[in-house]
């Protein structure tokens, strides 16, 4: 594994009853090709204020993430997936494929 890629996990507690009744949304990521890239995405998506939670599926390219759509919108999440390539030598790109609202 190359030290230069590795990526520490954030950590985000989040009550069951919050994602109960967050809004979800599933985006097609391109890009990831690790479980460091995966986790790079992950961090970019948690990391905003109003996500409460993302699961990255690395093997399918997707990102199923659960929000609070008053604080965060998807073009938010795509843009924090792009972000999170921003170091010269990844590149992320998502799109939405699905959105349910609560």
């Amino acid at each position: 594994m190359d030290q230069n890629c590795h990526v520490e996990p954030i950590q985000k507690a989040v009550l069951d009853r919050v994602l109960k009744n967050a809004d979800t949304t599933l985006l097609a990521v391109s890009g990831m090709g690790c479980v460091n890239c995966a986790a790079r995405v992950r961090n970019g998506l948690v990391s905003l204020e109003g996500v409460h939670h993302a699961e990255i599926y690395l093997n399918m390219g997707l990102a199923e993430v659960y929000f609070d759509s008053k604080k965060v919108t998807p073009e938010m999440l795509i843009t924090a997936i792009a972000d999170a390539g921003n170091d010269g030598r990844h590149h992320y790109e998502a799109q939405v494929v699905t959105r349910q609202t609560a």
